[in-house]
Formats: C-alpha cells, sequence, structure tokens
C-alpha cells in the first residue's frame, strides 16, 4: 500500500538504513566529512580531481571542456560531490561524477548516455541524488557527443560500448562505501536509448554490477540500428536531396502522418492522434500518389517518393535476411523525425561508421548501401552489438531487468525492443520472462520521453517524474520490485502538460480500449 506516496517497503528500507549508519553520521558535519573524503580514497588507477560539498539550490560548472555538453548543472539537495577519472588503458580514461547525498536510503545508482554519449549526464544524476540514491555518472570515455574520439583509438570505443558503466559501478560503490562508512544494500541503473543499451551489455558482461537495471528503448543490435537509419536517410535522398526524385520535403511529411492517422488511428478505437499498437497499421502509401498526370503539389507524391515509403515501412532486409524491423508508422508524426529525413545521414551514425567502423574521415556516404553492413558486423567495433539473449547469470542472481520503448520513437524502432524480448525467452526456453524481465510499450511517445501520449512516468529526470510514486515511476517501481518483491504488471504514465494519464501493459499485454479508458488485456 502506499502511505502519502512512499511505500511501506520504502520505508522499512529507509529505517533500516539509518539504524546501521555509523553510530556518529547524524552528528557529524557532513561538510568536513565530504571534504576529508578526497585524502582518504585510493582506488585502483583512479585519479580524484575535486572533492566538494554542495548545498541544495546551487549550480555549479561542469566537467569536459567539448561545447556539446552542458556548461552548468543544479544541484536540488545538499550532497558531497566527487569528481575523478579512471585510466582504462594507457591510451584511455573514463571521466565521471559521484553525486552523495546527504540523506542516503543505502541504494547506488549508476547512469548511461545517449547518442555517442561523451556527455555526464548531470540532469540525472540530480534526480538519482533527489531520489536519495548515491549516483555516479560518466562520460563514457570521451569528452563530447561526437564520434571523432573513437577515430584510431580501439580502446576508446571498448570504454564507449561496455567499459565505462562498468567503472561507474565498481569505483563509484567504493567512492560511496568510503563516504557514508558502510556498503551499498542494492545496485540500480538508469539509462534510455545508448544508455538502453549500456544497461543490457551490462546485464549481459557484468552481471553481478547491478541488482536492478531500467534500460528504456535500448539501442541494441547496434550495427544494425545505426546501418537501418542510414539506409532511412538513403531512402528519401540522403546525402544529396536536391537531385534525388526520392526526397520528401519536411511539408509533405505532414501529408504523411495525415494520412497514416486516416489510414490507422482508429484501429484502437479513439481518434486520438495516438497508434496504439504500429503493428497492426498495415500503411499503405500508394494512396498518396499523385494520379492522372499531376505534378507533385502539397496534397500528392510522386512515384519515387511512394517507393521510398514503401521502404521504410518495410523490415529492412540483406539478401533475403532479416536486418532490422520497419519504421514504426506514426513515428514520422514526431516533429524530431526530421533528423532522419531532412536529407542527409544522421551525425551519430555518420559519426559511427566514419570513425569507429571505417577509421575513414573522409569516407563518402552517396555510395553506402547494404554492402556496408557485411564490414560492419564483421569488425563490430568493440563488441557493440549488443544482441545476446542469454541472460541467464543475471536472472540467476535475482537481477531484475526493465525495459520501455515509445511507439512514436523516431530513433529506434519499438519492435526491436520486441524482437529482443523474444530473443531472450527463445535463448533462455522460456516462453514467459515475468519473474526478471518486463518490457513495457509506451503508445504515443517519443523517443525516451515525449509525445503526445501519456509519456511522463519517472523514467529519465525530474520533468517526467509526474506523481513521485511507485505506481506512476518507473524507477521506483523497480526498487519496488528488487526489494520487495512487487511485481510490475502496469506503469500509469502521465501527458507532458499534466491533464491525462493512461495505464501502460507489460508485454506482451496489449492496451484495448473499453469504451471509458484504456485497459490491460
Amino acid at each position: 500500500m502506499n502511505f502519502t506516496g512512499i511505500t511501506l517497503q520504502f520505508l522499512t528500507k529507509l529505517l533500516t538504513t539509518f539504524l546501521f549508519l555509523p553510530s556518529d553520521w547524524s552528528l557529524r558535519d557532513q561538510r568536513t566529512t565530504c571534504l576529508s573524503l578526497g585524502s582518504r580514497l585510493h582506488l585502483e588507477n583512479t585519479t580524484i580531481i575535486h572533492v566538494s560539498y554542495v548545498p541544495g539550490g546551487s549550480k555549479v560548472h561542469t566537467l569536459g571542456t567539448s561545447r556539446t555538453c552542458a556548461p552548468t548543472a543544479i544541484v536540488t539537495v545538499p550532497l558531497c560531490r566527487v569528481q575523478f577519472f579512471t585510466n582504462t588503458t594507457d591510451t584511455s580514461s573514463v571521466h565521471a561524477e559521484a553525486w552523495l547525498p546527504d540523506e542516503w536510503y543505502g541504494r547506488f545508482l549508476g547512469l548511461g548516455n545517449g547518442g555517442l554519449g561523451g556527455c555526464i549526464d548531470y540532469n540525472r544524476l540530480d534526480y538519482g541524488a533527489a531520489l536519495h540514491f548515491a549516483t555516479v555518472g560518466s562520460d563514457n570515455g570521451h569528452d563530447g557527443a561526437g564520434g571523432l574520439p573513437f577515430l584510431g583509438r580501439p580502446e576508446v570505443i571498448n570504454d564507449f560500448a561496455f567499459r565505462a558503466i562498468h567503472i561507474e559501478a565498481v569505483i563509484g560503490k567504493q567512492i560511496a562505501e568510503a563516504y557514508y562508512g558502510q556498503p551499498h544494500d542494492k545496485a540500480y541503473y538508469l539509462g534510455c536509448s545508448t544508455g538502453g543499451r549500456q544497461g543490457t551489455q551490462a546485464a549481459l558482461k557484468y552481471p553481478a554490477d547491478f541488482d536492478g537495471i531500467l534500460a528504456g528503448a535500448p539501442a541494441t543490435d547496434f550495427n544494425h540500428l545505426v546501418h537501418w537509419v542510414a539506409m532511412l536517410s538513403r531512402s528519401t535522398g540522403a546525402p544529396t536531396p536536391a537531385s534525388s526524385p526520392a526526397y520528401i520535403p519536411l511539408r509533405l511529411w505532414k501529408v504523411v502522418t495525415e494520412e497514416v492517422l486516416n489510414q490507422c488511428d482508429a484501429i484502437d478505437g479513439v481518434l486520438d492522434g495516438i497508434i496504439t499498437e504500429p503493428d497492426a497499421c498495415d500503411f499503405r502509401p500508394q494512396s498518396l500518389l499523385c494520379y492522372g498526370g499531376a505534378g507533385v503539389n502539397d496534397t500528392c507524391l510522386s512515384l519515387p517518393q511512394v517507393e521510398a515509403l514503401q521502404r521504410i515501412y518495410s523490415p529492412l532486409q540483406l539478401n533475403g535476411r532479416f536486418v532490422y524491423p520497419r519504421y514504426d508508422p506514426g513515428a514520422e508524426g514526431n516533429p524530431e523525425s526530421i533528423e532522419i529525413f531532412n536529407g542527409q545521414i544522421p551525425s551519430n551514425g555518420e559519426d559511427w561508421i566514419k570513425y569507429a567502423v571505417f577509421n575513414d574521415t573522409e569516407f563518402d556516404f552517396r555510395n553506402y548501401g547494404n554492402e556496408h553492413l557485411v564490414v560492419m558486423d564483421k569488425i563490430n567495433p568493440g563488441g557493440i552489438s549488443t544482441f545476446d539473449g542469454d541472460l541467464s547469470a543475471f536472472r540467476d542472481r535475482g537481477g531484475k531487468f526493465l525495459t520501455y520503448h515509445g511507439r512514436m520513437d523516431h530513433l529506434i524502432a519499438s519492435g526491436n525492443s520486441k524482437r529482443f524480448y523474444d530473443l531472450v525467452a527463445d535463448t533462455l526456453g522460456t516462453p514467459s520472462l515475468d519473474d526478471f524481465y518486463r518490457l513495457f510499450l509506451i503508445p504515443g511517445m517519443g523517443h525516451c520521453l515525449g509525445g503526445p501520449g501519456a509519456s511522463n512516468f519517472g523514467q529519465l529526470g525530474a520533468g517526467t517524474n509526474a506523481v513521485n510514486q511507485s505506481s506512476h515511476n518507473i524507477l521506483l517501481a523497480l526498487v519496488d520490485w528488487v526489494e520487495g518483491g512487487v511485481e510490475l504488471d502496469t506503469i500509469t504514465g502521465t501527458t507532458t502538460d499534466g491533464a491525462h494519464t493512461r495505464v501502460h501493459c507489460r508485454y506482451p499485454a496489449t492496451s484495448v480500449w473499453d469504451g471509458s479508458a484504456f485497459v490491460c488485456s
């Protein structure tokens, strides 16, 4: 049961934590304790850059020099801030921060990143600390959001692919123990997109690092994802849209979205601009073809443009072999989809292909095609693919794996999360993974957050935490599952304007309109 938004398990945990903290903890000058931490820490291959005590409500300057990373961050609650770097090899290192809140409930939280991830995620550091986790985030082994640091540096790629999150767990837990005078009780992970892939890789490669993993929109089967996005862009004329008859300008994407909704919005029983189950949408772009010799205008498309849509809304194949799921009908209505369909190769994919795979700063995307995927699969830099279904080691030690994916995700097809779930079920030889793995598909949500649906359920930060209790906050629900055995069948999301809520269902249950609300069936 809930008591003013705090679960009974939570209250029990809080009491237990304070009972077992050092006897003088409540009497200590926490600022003094914090500032002395630097001289007391002796960690393998690790240098403490700076230790500071930060009052709640402060603004601080951040690590890193790249202009692609935020220069300042807000600190909501009073905490001890530890900035450090760990040398992972002679040619690579991971920079990270530990935010250790005064009010700690015995939990550790590691954080993932997004994109090509070279910026510490300070918003989520603050979110974790405000929820009383000892929270650690890193730069994934390079500075800045671009991929140039990967050029000719395989160990930097290894940090990005798998090692940085392991460093967060190993070094971060030691820092937390040194500060609080006792080890953590349970360890959690929070990430989306690249961060979702990193969490999945942690469960596969380092199953003892975390007790509970929250992995949103995981970029699993990473090389195929990068190739799929590049081929989506190529389908509509990238990187030379001016000379491509298949290029679809922005004004016509609005026409496409209207027709997708015209054909599929009513399938779920409600005309609300949201397609609950995109897999049920058999979108027929031929209806947009200009007939009778009419030229392309603001209401119809040319044959090459229609053929491009047919490729986009079909699974990607290579010589008859499945490569990646189709683009979700309705996702093109996400304004951010222009990132893929603007006539250029999206920068994250472009950088990965140029710098990590081919080590070629002059790589020519005018000739990019399926043959390049064969090379990418063979090289698989850093073992980044992350498409192994054997989560048995994580499961067998009691780990809980919780994931979600927006059905309007413009960057990663939500069908890929279904695909990975089914891969794990097939690999482990069990049709149900409910004991340790649950997937939530979120209608009307974009990439990790946002969109017209009920897309706020505590998944990423304070801005998504509409109701601070486990029925509405998926991170707190994960805590309840790990620590109290409270199984998660639904999660309630809230729209970004706070006006509406919707219950989201665990896969393979489906969301069905019963005449007054969506229910799980």
